[in-house]
């Protein structure tokens, strides 16, 4: 936890404290974007599709707050949240999830603070994605302030799947119907198929570019 001046307005400490998690995010996305770059170096591709960055606004601070039986502080907005400041990084395939988790970790600045892995223990609805919540130390003046962003990785198809349910997730405010429950449930086992299939479909289109390179060589 930071220290925050007493003598600060709740304004004045909401916007420092909103200051750090925008660094963070500013911080871990650089981090993530020369990850990126260097894939492209070493590689000449890059498994990263996209990467999408948001701060929490302040009603859903509060609302989360509230629903986890927390008096809205600031000093609970802090320690008891994790995803205030949060990254999706969106890639091709479930292996490049583990190769860019174990490469942001590897960074000496960036702590670990514990790992949610839904892919290997999808939730019951069939929620599939990889969270990492990670501190960062943000230097000001004062010295370097350790701050918690949460890092999600998934596919382009868990992404998309995820989208949805999200929709209807607040559509229905938590309680939709059976049918629908069921229906996104069958569309999670599909997404599970298609990122196996398009995985073993990319590993043929390589092993095949490989020989047609040796053919072409000899």
């Amino acid at each position: 936890m930071f220290d925050i001046p007493r003598s600060y307005s709740q304004l004045d400490q909401w916007n420092s404290v909103m200051f750090l998690y925008d660094s963070a995010l500013k911080e871990i996305s650089t981090k993530i974007d020369i990850l990126n770059q260097e894939f492209v170096h070493i590689y000449g591709h890059t498994p990263i599709e996209h990467i999408k960055s948001r701060l929490k606004t302040p009603e859903s601070i509060v609302k989360k707050l509230k629903r986890d039986g927390h008096e809205v502080t600031i000093e609970n907005m802090v320690e008891k949240l994790s995803d205030i400041a949060g990254i999706r990084i969106i890639c091709s395939f479930n292996q490049d999830i583990y190769q860019i988790a174990d490469m942001i970790a590897s960074h000496k600045d960036v702590t670990v603070l514990y790992v949610k892995d839904y892919i290997k223990q999808p939730k019951p609805n069939g929620y599939k994605s990889y969270h990492m919540v990670v501190t960062i130390p943000i230097y000001l003046t004062e010295g370097p302030v350790d701050t918690k962003v949460e890092i999600q990785i998934r596919t382009v198809a868990m992404d998309f799947w995820a989208s949805l349910e999200h929709k209807i997730y607040y559509k229905f405010e938590g309680n939709a119907p059976a049918f629908l429950q069921a229906e996104l449930k069958a569309c999670a086992d599909m997404v599970d198929m298609l990122d196996a299939k398009m995985f073993s479909l990319n590993q043929s289109i390589l092993a095949e570019g490989d020989a047609l390179d040796k053919k072409q060589r000899e």
